[in-house]
């Protein structure tokens, strides 16, 4: 049996070089067929080509309740619907738009690459979303997505609150397929879809459920340690079966292997310069690179290019892994 790769490897800060630049919350990246890269940006969401050239997709005046006014396809200044529309969570729907799950709106949308947008969904049961956090598609075309806290808790700062959950859009509609989550984030499969793993960001672990029949989950467990010691945020899987995790409480990255050790990869900035007890979103003493390290994904044309996404950072922090990373899979949305 071959050893893990990621053993015995350790990132040296030196190597890491800077792709994109200007980026506004780069919580989520997503890695396209052709080496574009998606990031997601206020308001909508920033193409960068393999050659650096950046553009900008936002919703086209008229495309939905929060379009910025003007054509958001050649980059209109959204700075006024700050903290109105943050996409955070992006998946392909298999017709290369995009589903979004936007933190600031509490929704779930669509926006297309001629700047169309959709509202797919805002409420279940008569009950609105909460803070919508990240989308994903299995192969039966089922829209799954978290929802980190109802809106009301997010509103009071009651961070720790169990009221965030899984849901499923599928041909049944949409319905709730796991609760009592503490600050639900990034969901993801593994390839036989017989897991279903999220980070569950306000309990400091990550957390698996068994995916059954007519799209339930069971079995529920914590993967890993039961503690990581920084909030996990964003990760994604290499080819060697670890989970590479963004700790976005403590500005680093780590690797959960096969066998729940942990190893470190990064630590970003100086965490001993911030002084105790200091929150929030903007920028911080200590700060590095990725500030509020959020996500991670690989590319490049052999998978090894990783790149982290953050809430502050305004470029994605990229380097060389010695394993490639798993292709996260494209599967088309089958619409209810």
């Amino acid at each position: 049996m071959n050893a893990n790769p990621v053993l015995n490897w350790r990132l040296d800060p030196n190597t890491i070089t800077l792709t994109g630049k200007g980026l506004r919350r780069p919580e989520c990246v997503l890695h396209d067929r052709n080496g574009d890269l998606w990031a997601a940006d206020l308001g909508g969401v920033i193409q960068i080509a393999p050659d650096g050239t950046q553009s900008r997709l936002g919703a086209k005046a008229g495309g939905g309740p929060y379009a910025p006014p003007g054509d958001g396809v050649t980059g209109v200044d959204i700075s006024a619907n700050a903290g109105i529309s943050l996409p955070n969570g992006l998946c392909f729907d298999g017709d290369d738009a995009f589903l979004i799950a936007n933190f600031g709106t509490n929704v779930i949308e669509r926006l297309g690459r001629d700047g169309s947008y959709e509202l797919i969904l805002d409420s279940i049961d008569g009950r609105k979303l909460g803070k919508t956090n990240f989308p994903v598609i299995d192969s039966a075309g089922r829209l799954w997505f978290s929802v980190t806290s109802s809106a009301e808790d997010w509103r009071n700062g009651i961070r720790g609150s169990a009221s965030g959950y899984i849901a499923v859009i599928d041909t049944q509609g949409p319905r709730i397929v796991a609760d009592k989550l503490i600050g639900t984030n990034e969901l993801r499969f593994d390839p036989s879809e017989e897991w279903l793993y999220v980070a569950e960001t306000g309990a400091d672990h990550i957390t698996r459920f068994r995916v059954g029949p007519n799209a339930t989950l069971s079995e529920r467990e914590i993967y890993g340690p039961e503690r990581l010691g920084g909030a996990p945020d964003g990760f994604a899987f290499d080819e060697a079966g670890n989970i590479w995790t963004t700790l976005v409480a403590a500005d680093r990255l780590i690797v959960v292997t096969p066998q729940g050790g942990v190893i470190p990869i990064w630590q970003d900035g100086d965490p001993s310069l911030r002084p105790e007890g200091l929150r929030g979103l903007g920028p911080q003493p200590g700060d590095g690179l990725a500030p509020r390290m959020a996500s991670v994904t690989f590319g490049g044309p052999d998978m090894r290019t990783v790149y982290v996404g953050s809430l502050v950072g305004t470029s994605l922090p990229t380097f060389t892994a010695p394993v490639p990373g798993r292709p996260v899979p494209r599967h088309r949305w089958v619409r209810p």
